[in-house]
C-alpha cells in the first residue's frame, strides 16, 4: 500500500521535478517492489529496435499550463487479444520477454480543462539505455518514444527524469486480484462486475488512493482496456474531473484473462 512507502517524499520530489536525476533516482530506490510492478519476470532483450522519431504538425503543438497529471495503465491482455498481431505489440504480446498484466501507457500532464499540453519541445530519438531501462514497464519501443515526445517534453527536459517519475508512480501501486475479479459473477450469489467495482478494488489495494481518483476505460463491449489514476500537481491522488472520461461507475465490465487472442475471457 502507498502508506508503507515514503510516498510524501516521493511526491515532493516529483512535484519539484528536479533536474538532478541522481537525487531523484535515490528516492526511487526506497520502493520495496520488484523493478517492474506487473512484469517482475521481464528481462530486456539484448537487441531492441530503434524507434522512429515523431515530428508533430504545428497544429498538434499545445503548451497549455500543467495543472495536474494522469497515470494511464493498460490491461495488456486485452491489448493482445485485439491487437496482438500488430508488429508494434510484438514484445508485449508474444511472451518473449514476459507475461504482462498492467503496463504503463503513459504519464500525462493535464490542464484545467480538456486541452492538455502536448509536444511542447522537440524530442530526439531515445537512447538505447533509456529504452532498455523502461521496456519492461512499457513493452513497446515506439510507444516509449511517443510518450516522451507527446507528454514527457511538457514535463521535463530529460527523458530519464520523465521515465523515472513514471516508474516510481507505477511501482507505488498495488493491484487487485484480476483473475478473481474477472470471475466475480461466477460465484454463488455473485453479481456482474462493474467499472465501479474495479475502482473500489484499486482503492482497497492502495491506502490513500480513493476510488474517485480512479477512472476505468473499456470498449463498447465492456472489455477492460485501461485504468487511469488522477494526480494533482504534487503527484498525489485527486478526484478525477468530469472531462477525464472513463466508463460510468455502474457499467458492466469484463476482463480478458489470457495474454493472447485464443485464451479465455471473463
Amino acid at each position: 500500500m502507498w502508506s508503507n512507502r515514503p510516498w510524501a517524499a516521493v511526491a515532493l520530489s516529483l512535484g519539484a521535478f528536479t533536474s538532478a536525476f541522481a537525487a531523484f533516482a535515490g528516492l526511487a530506490t526506497f520502493v520495496e517492489r520488484p523493478a517492474v510492478a506487473q512484469a517482475w519476470q521481464c528481462k530486456a532483450p539484448a537487441n531492441l529496435a530503434r524507434p522512429v522519431i515523431e515530428l508533430p504538425k504545428k497544429s498538434d503543438i499545445r503548451r497549455t499550463p500543467v495543472d495536474a497529471y494522469m497515470l494511464a495503465l493498460s490491461w495488456s491482455r486485452e491489448r493482445c487479444r485485439t491487437g496482438g498481431k500488430d508488429p508494434d505489440n510484438r514484445l508485449q504480446c508474444d511472451g518473449s520477454i514476459g507475461d504482462f498484466g498492467f503496463i504503463v501507457h503513459g504519464l500525462w500532464p493535464e490542464a484545467k480543462g480538456p486541452d492538455y499540453p502536448q509536444y511542447c519541445k522537440k524530442a530526439g530519438v531515445l537512447s538505447r539505455k533509456v529504452i532498455a531501462d523502461n521496456i519492461c514497464m512499457t513493452p513497446s519501443v515506439q510507444l516509449l518514444q511517443h510518450e516522451w515526445a507527446k507528454h514527457g517534453t511538457c514535463m521535463t527536459n530529460k527523458p530519464e527524469t520523465y521515465f523515472a517519475a513514471t516508474k516510481t508512480l507505477f511501482q507505488a501501486l498495488e493491484f487487485p486480484d484480476m483473475e478473481r475479479l474477472s470471475r466475480q459473477e461466477d460465484k454463488p450469489g455473485g453479481s456482474q462486475l462493474t467499472a465501479g467495482n474495479l475502482a473500489d478494488a484499486m482503492a482497497a489495494s492502495n491506502e490513500g488512493l480513493p476510488a474517485s481518483a480512479v477512472r476505468v476505460k473499456s470498449d463498447r463491449q465492456g472489455w477492460l482496456q485501461e485504468i487511469r489514476i488522477c494526480l494533482d500537481k504534487k503527484f498525489k491522488p485527486r478526484a478525477c474531473p468530469k472531462f477525464s472520461g472513463g466508463a460510468p461507475s455502474k457499467s458492466a465490465l469484463k476482463i480478458w484473462r489470457s495474454n493472447n487472442s485464443s485464451g479465455k475471457g471473463a
